[in-house]
């Protein structure tokens, strides 16, 4: 592998270990306000996200990097006030995950990016369920709305910056 494409490599993986960092804590958030019928599905998806922040974790260590940190809170796209608001940030996370992974796809190679595209398959999966809609092609960044929220619909918040 060239350096060139190691660090392209590096950076996808870095900004999906971000996102799912994000999405751990929306998660947080989401287990807190979804109505008690839906709490399973939030608890799964909670559990395969911190699975793939820590697979991801490895894969940056691999490829002789620094993990990214995950911040100490995050800026919520939207208020989270009830239940339905849940089911949309729940939805909004596994869209924006679907998207760095899908970046990911582009960047790796071999196994990993066997990886990559099952865990944009699984975001986009939960992403429909959640939402009750899809995408012809989940991730692409062309279905983005052009929002400012970070790759997992949340982004650090001001107070909580990490700096490396």
């Amino acid at each position: 592998m060239s350096d060139e494409a190691k660090t392209a490599e590096l950076t996808a993986l870095q900004a999906a270990l971000a996102a799912e960092h994000a999405a751990v804590y929306g998660y947080g958030v989401v287990g807190g306000r979804i109505d008690r019928r839906r709490q399973s599905e939030a608890r799964t998806a909670y559990d395969a996200h911190r699975a793939r922040r820590d697979a991801l974790t490895r894969d940056v260590r691999d490829l002789g990097g620094q993990p990214v940190a995950a911040s100490a809170a995050y800026a919520l796209p939207f208020p989270v006030p009830d239940a339905a608001a849940a089911v949309r940030l729940a939805a909004r996370l596994e869209e924006r995950v679907a998207g760095v992974y899908a970046d990911l796809v582009r960047a790796a190679t071999g196994e990993r990016r066997g990886s990559a595209a099952g865990a944009l398959r699984e975001a986009a999966v939960r992403a429909v369920r959640w939402s009750g809609e899809s995408v012809a092609f989940p991730g692409l960044a062309e279905r983005s709305s052009g929002e400012e929220t970070g790759a997992a619909g949340a982004t650090p918040s001001a107070s909580a910056s990490v700096t490396p």
